[in-house]
């Protein structure tokens, strides 16, 4: 079983409101990650929420997921990816699929082939490619939870999959690139 691990704990500092709540498609980036691992057959999904919590919390409907607050978020994104890879190792997965809340696009066809490729090949970490650029989201053996639970990653992965989703790249951090995001999905 491969668990499902969204990142949605930053401040969003350069977009200047809660990336979570930003819509695409119709609805929040972090419904539609959240769909689109539904539709890929991830059952146990973990969803980990930072600064504004309570208010995403409030805003979103997270039935069917387990959320976890990262209270140090601060820390920045490894405290998050800890946080939630020790939720996830509650339901020990074969690994996580890890999505970050500012990749909506990616599709539940990119996460479907990321599994599949994951149970056939067992490789430590999984990465998709977009024309030889590497993107979102990763599968992360169970095997390397407990050291990356101790200590922050320091390499790349040893196994990269290539995949026909530009989805997988888009990465909306500020306003010009959420702009550039809704008006590509009007196209």
């Amino acid at each position: 079983m491969i668990a499902g691990l969204i990142l949605a704990a930053g401040e969003s500092r350069r977009m200047g409101r809660d990336k979570p709540l930003l819509t695409y498609r119709g609805r929040t980036f972090l419904e539609t990650i959240i769909a689109a691992l539904d539709a890929a057959g991830i059952e146990k999904v973990s969803v980990v929420l930072g600064h504004h919590a309570d208010a995403i919390q409030s805003a979103v409907s997270l039935a069917g997921v387990r959320v976890v607050v990262n209270r140090d978020y601060q820390r920045g994104q490894t405290s998050s990816l800890q946080v939630g890879l020790a939720a996830a190792a509650a339901d020990s997965p074969d690994a996580a699929i890890l999505c970050l809340v500012d990749h909506p696009a990616i599709s539940a066809e990119v996460i479907g082939k990321l599994v599949q490729h994951f149970e056939s090949a067992r490789p430590p970490v999984l990465i998709p490619t977009y024309k030889g650029q590497r993107g979102h989201p990763v599968v992360i053996s169970q095997r390397l939870f407990p050291e990356l639970l101790a200590l922050p990653p320091e390499s790349g992965a040893n196994t990269v999959v290539e995949v026909a989703d530009a989805g997988i790249l888009l990465d909306v951090d500020d306003p010009a690139a959420y702009e550039e995001l809704i008006e590509g999905s009007r196209q």
